[in-house]
């Protein structure tokens, strides 16, 4: 039942919060992801459990699906980022998920993490 708008985020003022993406974010972030072979998405576009603003959230995760399905390779971590794949139904339509997404971020930096590290001792 929330009052919505779309503005540029210089344009929220007041009382109003920027709770997803608009459409000409969509578009740049669909234009880049159709030139990457590796998308890591990490974090919802915006407020994705309130049907209000899923909308940039299920776009990207749309877009995810079709990157995989030309060979990309799409990695989606963190709780947050797995809950609105699979809401959206395309958990099942990207390279990898991983409920890590801290993890995930800091294995890709380069960092020992230490779960990982006593597997390769073992």
């Amino acid at each position: 039942d929330a009052n919505t708008a779309i503005a540029k985020s210089s344009e929220i003022s007041g009382e109003w919060m920027g709770l997803d993406v608009g459409p000409e974010t969509i578009e740049l972030f669909g234009d880049e992801i159709a030139k990457c072979d590796t998308i890591v998405f990490n974090g919802p576009m915006g407020v994705f459990e309130m049907a209000p603003f899923a909308t940039g959230t299920y776009a990207v995760a749309e877009m995810l699906a079709k990157a995989t399905e030309r060979g990309a390779t799409t990695i989606v971590g963190g709780g947050d980022s797995v809950a609105a794949v699979n809401k959206a139904g395309l958990g099942d339509k990207v390279s990898h998920v991983s409920t890590g997404g801290g993890a995930s971020l800091e294995l890709l930096e380069g960092k020992e993490l230490p779960g990982v590290a006593a597997l390769s001792e073992a």
